[in-house]
C-alpha cells in the first residue's frame, strides 16, 4: 500500500469535492495519509479530518510563514494531545520570501522544543535555508522526523540522515529538471526515503501544474524505482513501512 506522508486536504482547493477525492484514494491503494496543518486554522481542520477518516493521521504546527503573526503555541500544544495527531508540523524555515528570519528561527526552535517534550516526530519545511535548518536540527538531539519536499544536496542529505531524519520526495522528482533530487535518491538508502504529495501542490508528470492528490503517488514511486533500479512493488512496500516507522505508527 501507499503512504502519503505529507498532504494538505484541508486546503481550499478541495472545498468543492473533498469527500469524493478522499473516497477515491482507498480504491487507489492509498493505505495511510498524513495531513499536515500549517496554520492554526489548518491544524483544527486537520484534527477534523483525522477524526472523520480512519486512514488519516495528522501533524499540527505553524509554518514559517506564520512567524510574523500573533499565534498561540498553546493551541498547537493542546492539539498535539488529540488522538491520531502523531507529529509536529509543518514547521521550519523559508528564506525564499523576505520574511523575518529571526522570528522564523524562534518559532522553529519553540516547536522543536515542543516535539522534544512530547516525544513526537517533526515535519520540516526547509526552503533555501539548509544551513540554519541543519544547525537547529543539531540543537535538538533525540528529535527525528522528515525533511519534506527535500531540496538539498547529497551532502546535506547525508548530514540529515546521520541525525536520524527521513527525506520526503514529491512529484518534483519526476520533473525533467530535477537533477538534484535524482542525485539524492541515487545516493541515499531507500530505508530513509518517504513519498509525499504536498497536495494540492507538486503534482508529478504527466499531471504537472494540475491539482495533486495521493493517487498520483504511483508516478513518484515508479520514478524512485527507476532511479534505484528496483521493483515498483518493493519501493512501495519499503516507503510505506518507512512512513510507519517515521511517525511511530
Amino acid at each position: 500500500m501507499i503512504f502519503d506522508t505529507h498532504a494538505h486536504y484541508d486546503d481550499d482547493a478541495f472545498d468543492n469535492d473533498r469527500e469524493e477525492v478522499i473516497e477515491k484514494l482507498k480504491k487507489a491503494n492509498v493505505g495511510r495519509v498524513l495531513n499536515c496543518g500549517a496554520s492554526i486554522e489548518g491544524c483544527f481542520k486537520t484534527v477534523e479530518l483525522v477524526q472523520k477518516y480512519d486512514f488519516f493521521f495528522g501533524a499540527v504546527g505553524l509554518h514559517p510563514h506564520e512567524a510574523e503573526k500573533k499565534n498561540d503555541l498553546n493551541i498547537v500544544g493542546d492539539l498535539l494531545l488529540k488522538d491520531k495527531i502523531v507529529a509536529v508540523g509543518e514547521i521550519g524555515l523559508d528564506y525564499y520570501y523576505p520574511h523575518d528570519r529571526e522570528k522564523q528561527k524562534r518559532l522553529f526552535r519553540e516547536q522543536m522544543d515542543l516535539a522534544k517534550q512530547l516525544n513526537k516526530p517533526v515535519v520540516i519545511h526547509d526552503r533555501d535555508a539548509h544551513e540554519d535548518t541543519l544547525k537547529i536540527l543539531k540543537e535538538f538531539k533525540g528529535v527525528s522526523g522528515v525533511l519534506h519536499c527535500f531540496s538539498g544536496s547529497v551532502e546535506f542529505a547525508k548530514e540529515v540522515v546521520k541525525l536520524g531524519y527521513y527525506l520526503g520526495f514529491t512529484g518534483v522528482v519526476t520533473f525533467k529538471n530535477a537533477k538534484k533530487a535524482v542525485e539524492v535518491v541515487q545516493n541515499i538508502p531507500l530505508d530513509y526515503i518517504l513519498v509525499e504529495t504536498d497536495c494540492p501542490y507538486m503534482a508529478p508528470e504527466p499531471y504537472r501544474g494540475k491539482r495533486n492528490d495521493s493517487s498520483y503517488l504511483v508516478y513518484v514511486i515508479d520514478k524512485i524505482a527507476q532511479i534505484k533500479e528496483l521493483d515498483y512493488k518493493y519501493v512501495e512496500e519499503v516507503t510505506y513501512n518507512n512512513g510507519l516507522r517515521a511517525f511511530m505508527l
